[in-house]
């Protein structure tokens, strides 16, 4: 007799917890060296390497600004969020880690450098880790996992505030990073899901003889 096709159970948590965090202190020390060349050499000045929105000179921005800071607060600021987020977004495997990052990374720099505000150089990690939050957020609703749910539960009582980032008012703050990080989010949610869906339908049914 034929049986039914079992899905995966999406994972909560990575697999390789201790890697996996391993991972993430060596690419948040990359962002505390890029930091500590830029304040140790002004001359370099590469928080002008952010996004200059609508200026084709500042387009390349959008692949430099989550790298970028502007000074040590800033980063600070970001860098729990940054470890945390990052962490739990390595639960579906280094290769959904890096789809989901490129995708907002994209998204938000290409938004930003559509209606960000000028003058002023836009950039920080911000915007892709507004992504993770919501990837993080909705991941549990489209792969019907309770785990994922409960997680997004607690991330929302804890962090749901920094939501309101992506409403502008906030002097100095690139609500516009926040926004389109979001919504790449939202789309890297639904890339998730679509190529979950497709592989589980590739997926042969087991038999059983008897």
């Amino acid at each position: 007799m034929t049986r039914p096709i079992e899905r995966r159970r999406p994972r909560v948590l990575p697999a390789n917890p201790l890697g996996s965090a391993i991972g993430m202190l060596a690419a948040l020390a990359v962002l505390y060296g890029i930091e500590f060349y830029d304040r140790a050499t002004p001359p370099q000045d590469l928080e002008g390497n952010g996004i200059l929105p609508r200026d084709p000179d500042g387009l390349d921005g959008v692949l430099w600004a989550p790298l970028l800071h502007a000074g040590w607060p800033h980063l600070i600021s970001n860098s729990v969020p940054f470890l945390v987020l990052g962490w739990l977004v390595l639960a579906g495997g280094l290769r959904q880690f890096i789809g989901v990052t490129a995708v907002v990374w994209l998204v938000a720099g290409a938004g930003t450098w559509m209606i960000g505000a000028t003058p002023g150089v836009h950039l920080g990690a911000s915007g892709v880790i507004f992504g993770w939050m919501v990837f993080l957020l909705l991941r549990g609703f489209v792969q019907r996992s309770a785990g994922q749910i409960l997680v997004a539960v607690v991330l929302f009582v804890y962090w749901g505030g920094m939501l309101w980032g992506v409403l502008p008012g906030q002097p100095g703050i690139s609500w516009e990073g926040h926004l389109f990080g979001a919504l790449g989010g939202v789309l890297a949610t639904w890339l998730v899901a679509r190529s979950t869906a497709r592989r589980d339908s590739r997926r042969p049914p087991g038999t059983l003889t008897g």
